[in-house]
């Protein structure tokens, strides 16, 4: 898989959270040169920057939720490596808020949720496109959520975002091809601190409750992530569940 990646540029956009570091670290060790996307922390993007193995990485800021900070964005990378091969949208946030809580899911968390787990996610792969094309081997990877199909997560707004995020993987896939492959990986709960309030005894109790009885790490999204791109060249526009079986 080292020969696969090697000389590849791996966009990763949400570079510096839990998923994203972990597929920056994997990325890295099979020879890959990464982009890790940060938003507001320099700092932990810049310790992670330093960790990775080999050379040529960088560490750069954006605002998925700001069109012009893709562009920016974009353009560094274009100045920096001339290429992209690989872009994984890694990015998003959510609000919990009780399912039957009407109320409580404003207008507001609703507009942030979409914005940040869907909107985003296809101005990054608009501004990116190009670059995959040339590379005539590109892959799309959307960090989506089992809560897009089964209809439990932190909030109704963030199960739908992702569900309109996996139909978007789909609809790309038909329309990028054959120069660029696009899938979805959907991650079940994961231990990482992405949704806010959350104890990592629940996250505990979550993975006891799993089929496979185990808790799902970042590591095990980023080697998805890596063998969809390495190891599955005739696979597009689906998604790949990461959940010990908790979706069954």
């Amino acid at each position: 898989m080292a020969e696969d990646l090697r000389g590849k540029v791996a966009v990763i956009v949400g570079g510096s959270g839990g998923i994203g570091a972990a597929t920056a670290q994997l990325f890295a060790e099979h020879g890959a040169k990464v982009v890790i996307g940060y938003r507001s922390n320099a700092d932990k993007a810049q310790t992670l920057l330093n960790g990775l193995q080999g050379e040529s990485h960088v560490a750069l800021p954006v605002s998925i939720t700001d069109s012009d900070s893709i562009t920016v964005f974009r353009d560094a990378v274009t100045a920096k490596f001339g290429r992209a091969d690989v872009l994984i949208n890694a990015a998003g946030t959510t609000t919990p808020v009780a399912h039957d809580d009407l109320n409580g899911l404003t207008d507001e968390v609703i507009d942030e949720v979409f914005a940040s787990n869907w909107r985003g996610v296809f101005s990054t792969i608009r501004a990116f496109t190009p670059m995959l094309k040339a590379s005539g081997n590109g892959v799309i990877i959307n960090i989506s959520s089992i809560a897009a199909f089964k209809g439990f997560g932190s909030s109704v707004a963030y199960c739908g975002a992702k569900a309109a995020l996996d139909s978007m993987t789909h609809t790309l896939a038909l329309a990028l091809a054959p120069e660029i492959r696009v899938l979805s990986v959907s991650p079940g709960m994961v231990a990482t601190g992405f949704v806010p309030g959350r104890t990592s005894e629940q996250i505990e109790k979550a993975g006891a409750a799993t089929p496979l009885k185990k808790v799902a790490m970042p590591v095990h999204v980023a080697q998805t992530v890596l063998a969809a791109v390495t190891l599955m060249p005739l696979t597009t526009g689906v998604r790949i569940p990461v959940d010990a079986g908790r979706a069954l």
